[in-house]
């Protein structure tokens, strides 16, 4: 009896076909984004489900360079241009998990930069918020979350020291560059009960991630939470 080799035909087929799906070169990015968030993330201690979930949905590859987009998912900043950076997904988790997001809050982010830490927090919080000095960082992150389907980030170009005074108070507020003292515009617009995070800067070579609460009484509690190294934070002499 002949063996009947049609029968492998459409197997065959389809199987010459499967990488078809990724260009050639073209790193498999979802499975780069899952590998991230469980050995940078989870690994790391962070568990909470509804944020690996944000960080499982958001594409970073988007947010960075198509010259860069192969690292995207690497352990490490890197360049978004105009001398800014991205930071390691590592301390975009500390830092929104510090904020503490449920749906029902309102948060403020000091630094658009790319728009993919402002994309994170749209995924967990009611409203973002988010300030950007240099105008094409935050232009161009705005064309991009509008083309993701964002709606509930709102944006702002101007100086981020001064914070967003219309629409206080902020149940959070995530600052992603590092100045050498707390703003005071920035403790004004902060609920009470609500969390401020920020790196603080001591020296060129030593920072430390913060975080404030306001309590109830109006003081502040403040708790270190790990080593960093954040671009510093630009004043601009008036908002454009």
């Amino acid at each position: 009896m002949k063996p009947t080799y049609f029968l492998m035909i459409p197997a065959l087929i389809f199987f010459c076909l499967l990488p078809c799906r990724l260009q050639a070169g073209e790193p498999d990015y979802a499975l780069l984004q899952k590998k991230m968030t469980a050995e940078q993330i989870v690994g790391r201690g962070i568990t909470d489900q509804r944020l690996l979930t944000a960080f499982e949905k958001v594409k970073r590859h988007l947010f960075v360079k198509p010259s860069l987009r192969a690292h995207a998912y690497d352990d490490s900043p890197l360049d978004i241009g105009e001398g800014q950076s991205i930071s390691e997904p590592y301390i975009v988790a500390v830092m929104t998990a510090a904020v503490a997001p449920t749906p029902g809050k309102k948060v403020l982010e000091i630094g658009t930069g790319s728009g993919y830490h402002a994309a994170i927090l749209a995924e967990l919080v009611k409203n973002v918020y988010t300030i950007e000095l240099i105008e094409k960082l935050g232009k161009d992150a705005q064309t991009l979350l509008d083309s993701l389907g964002y709606k509930n980030i709102h944006f702002k170009i101007g100086d981020g020291y001064k914070g967003w005074e219309q629409y206080a108070p902020y149940d959070g507020i995530i600052v992603t560059c590092s100045e050498d003292h707390i703003p005071e515009p920035l403790i004004k617009q902060l609920a009470v009960g609500g969390r401020l995070i920020i790196p603080v800067r001591y020296s060129s070579k030593v920072q430390e991630l913060i975080m404030i609460e306001k309590e109830e009484d109006g003081e502040l509690k403040k708790t270190y939470l790990i080593p960093a190294q954040f671009v510093p934070l630009i004043r601009g002499n008036e908002e454009r």
